[in-house]
């Protein structure tokens, strides 16, 4: 079963109607024992770095989480905020993240006036090698909103890559755990593809 994190502050339903509609079985809980039991974890977000992390805090799913998915190795794909919670830290917040992976999550900041933030839209993107989220392909555009991108200490962590300003991480990966910065439940074709690859993925 896959569940879905639910901790307040994430688009859990689009998500699941999304799993379900490439054919995925999940469930959304905030249950600590249904988490350490799932064999997949998705743990979306919308919003501050802060009140993530405070809010994975107060259900105290932040030691849940590190066991399911560090000691267990349960894949686990974070999307958009659930993506910047599994870095160090972000210019957002003061609380320190999840820090499954090394990295860090930086503010958008031009002096050019046509780049608005956030940066809101369809985008294409990049995939520099082959991983097991997204295949390479033609003209691959992902729904992207955020005001906020991480940046990886480690370039064999990076899977997608987009250009906003500048070239930022648009998706990374390693061994079991998945961050995309766009929705992928609000990217049509090329999302659902995603979903049903996390959904097959199996680091046996």
């Amino acid at each position: 079963m896959t569940v879905i994190v639910d901790y307040g502050v994430g688009n859990v339903n689009s998500v699941a109607n999304m799993i379900r509609h490439v054919g995925g079985d999940c469930e959304i809980s905030s249950d600590p024992e249904r988490i350490l039991d799932a064999h997949k974890l998705i743990l979306p977000g919308v919003g501050a770095f802060d009140a993530g992390m405070g809010a994975l805090e107060e259900r105290g799913l932040v030691d849940v989480l590190s066991k399911a998915v560090l000691d267990r190795a349960v894949p686990v794909l974070g999307i958009c905020l659930g993506m910047q919670l599994m870095t160090r830290s972000s210019q957002e917040g003061a609380l320190p993240g999840l820090g499954w992976i090394n990295g860090d999550v930086r503010k958008f900041s031009f002096d050019d006036p046509k780049l608005k933030v956030p940066h809101m839209g369809w985008n294409t993107v990049d995939i520099p090698r082959d991983n097991p989220l997204i295949v390479p392909e033609e003209r691959q555009r992902f729904y992207f909103v955020h005001s906020y991108y991480v940046s990886c200490d480690n370039e064999s962590d990076v899977i997608a890559k987009c250009n906003y300003g500048h070239d930022f991480v648009a998706a990374f990966a390693r061994d079991n755990v998945f961050g995309v910065q766009f929705h992928p439940e609000k990217s049509h074709r090329f999302g659902m593809a995603l979903l049903r690859r996390f959904m097959e993925f199996s680091n046996a």
